[in-house]
C-alpha cells in the first residue's frame, strides 16, 4: 500500500490547524525548526510543505520574518439557498465570477433527469471560475433548460452571477432540491483553472436547483479546491 509522503501529511495538519482558527489571517507561522521539532522531520520536508501551501495561496512568506498565513478557508454553507456571492461575502472576502465559456448544446440522461427534460432537448452550458480576493476557490459547469429561460445566455454574459440571470429571466427566487459531494482529484485542467497541482484534493457537488414553482432550473457540477473551502451542510 502506497504511504502519503510526509510533507503532505505536514501540509494537511498545518492547513487544518488554519481552518480551525488556530492561525488567523495575518499570523506567522511557527519557524522551520520549530515545525521540524513538531512533526520530528528535517527542515527540507517543513519547506517543501510549506512552498506547496504557498503556492496554494494559503501563506506567503516575508524575508527575514517567516511564513504567514495568506487566507483561511472560506466556510461554504450548503443548505436550501446556495449562493455564491452571499456565501464568500459572509466570510469578509470579496466574491467574483468568471465566464470561461456559454454554449448550447443536447442534453445527456443525467442532465434531462435532473432538468426533469427530455434526453436531447437543449440545454445552456454555463462553465465558470469562482474567485474569492481574487484567488481561485471553484470551477463549475450549470446547465438550464434553454426552452424555459429564453434570454438567459445574455443575462449570464452580462452579470455572470447565475441567481442575478435567472432574477432577469423571471426566477425571482430558487432553492437546492439536492447535493451530493464527493472528494476528487483535480485533473490537469481544473488544476491549471485552480492554481494547484494535478491530483490534489478537491471536493466535487452535484446539485439540483428548483424555481417557486419546483421545477428543475438548473442542473450544476462544481469542483471546489480542497484547501480553500469548508463546505458545511445544514438548513439555512
Amino acid at each position: 500500500m502506497a504511504r502519503t509522503p510526509i510533507w503532505q501529511s505536514i501540509k494537511r495538519s498545518l492547513t487544518a490547524d488554519i481552518a480551525e482558527g488556530r492561525f488567523a489571517t495575518g499570523d506567522r507561522l511557527p519557524t522551520e525548526a520549530q515545525l521540524a521539532g513538531r512533526f520530528g522531520v528535517n527542515r527540507h520536508t517543513v519547506r517543501r510543505a510549506l512552498a506547496v501551501m504557498a503556492e496554494d495561496g494559503l501563506v506567503h512568506s516575508r524575508r527575514g520574518s517567516g511564513v504567514f498565513v495568506a487566507a483561511a478557508p472560506a466556510d461554504y454553507p450548503i443548505g436550501r439557498r446556495v449562493r455564491f456571492h452571499q456565501n464568500i461575502a459572509s466570510g469578509g472576502r470579496i466574491p467574483t465570477k468568471k465566464v470561461l465559456s456559454l454554449a448550447v448544446q443536447a442534453a445527456g440522461a443525467e442532465e434531462a433527469a435532473a432538468l426533469e427534460i427530455a434526453a436531447g432537448a437543449e440545454v445552456l452550458v454555463y462553465d465558470g471560475l469562482s474567485l474569492a480576493d481574487g484567488q481561485p476557490v471553484a470551477v463549475f459547469q450549470s446547465m438550464f433548460p434553454s426552452d424555459r429561460l429564453p434570454g438567459l445566455a445574455g443575462a449570464l454574459e452580462a452579470t455572470a452571477s447565475v441567481t442575478e440571470a435567472l432574477a432577469a429571466c423571471g426566477v425571482a427566487d430558487f432553492t437546492r432540491v439536492s447535493t451530493r459531494i464527493t472528494a476528487k482529484e483535480a485533473t490537469a485542467t481544473q488544476a491549471l483553472h485552480l492554481q494547484i497541482a494535478e491530483g490534489a484534493p478537491i471536493l466535487r457537488t452535484v446539485g439540483i436547483n428548483a424555481g417557486p414553482d419546483g421545477r428543475p432550473v438548473e442542473f450544476g457540477r462544481t469542483w471546489f479546491a480542497g484547501d480553500r473551502v469548508t463546505l458545511t451542510v445544514g438548513e439555512d
